[in-house]
């Protein structure tokens, strides 16, 4: 079972993903080598979805996994510090699980911003609903999409479409999020170490430095 191990990083609390061993001293080797193994498993199906959005590099060399919700006034405040990283840290990649956990507008939210990668405009909705009224509702969702520059109609086309699969990223999500221990968005996944909170940009560049040294992005 994979459950969080409390360590600590100047600026805030991290939380490693790690396996803890049952305390039977005989099976303690080989249960340990498998937790291990299934911590590493349940990370990298964090780390990947082929339907959640990326931001940054690609290919880059430290995964930052955000779970955020449009109408959290923190998650508002801690986008601009993401963006900063981004910036700062040509090596970094992000993927956004959204965890629309304030109602039914903020899933309204989340569906169109995930349809709108279908028109290659992702980062364009986030950063508009990022920066638009924080109680939203149909209208502000779809100014936004406007000032975003995504095709209304299309959008609302292919939230229909592919309404099961923005449904079961949506699920994934919560199930993530809930595994991980995060209380509340923003969340984050930073190689081994989970960073609850509107953490400033130097603790999030130090979970990202001791992730790349040990190469666990």
């Amino acid at each position: 079972m994979i459950r969080p191990l409390l360590r600590t990083l100047t600026g805030a609390a991290l939380i490693a993903l790690a396996g803890l061993a049952p305390v039977s001293a005989s099976a303690q080797e080989k249960n340990s080598a498998a937790a291990s193994a299934e911590a590493r498993q349940l990370r990298e199906q964090i780390r990947t979805d082929a339907l959640a959005p990326v931001a940054g590099t690609r290919n880059g060399d430290v995964t930052v996994v955000l779970f955020s919700d449009y109408q959290c006034p923190y998650c508002r405040r801690f986008n601009s510090t993401l963006d900063a990283l981004i910036a700062a840290d040509p090596k970094v990649r992000v993927v956004y699980r959204d965890w629309p956990i304030q109602g039914q507008a903020s899933v309204l939210a989340a569906r169109a911003a995930i349809a709108a990668q279908y028109q290659n405009r992702h980062g364009a909705m986030h950063a508009a609903l990022m920066n638009g009224p924080v109680r939203l509702d149909a209208a502000s969702v779809k100014l936004a999409a406007r000032n975003a520059k995504v095709d209304w109609n299309r959008l609302q086309a292919d939230m229909k479409t592919h309404k099961d699969e923005i449904d079961s990223l949506l699920v994934r999500n919560y199930r993530f999020a809930k595994i991980m221990g995060l209380e509340g968005t923003p969340g984050m996944l930073v190689g081994t170490y989970v960073v609850p909170g509107a953490a400033d940009l130097k603790t999030m560049q130090q979970a990202v430095a001791r992730a790349r040294k040990a190469n666990e992005g």
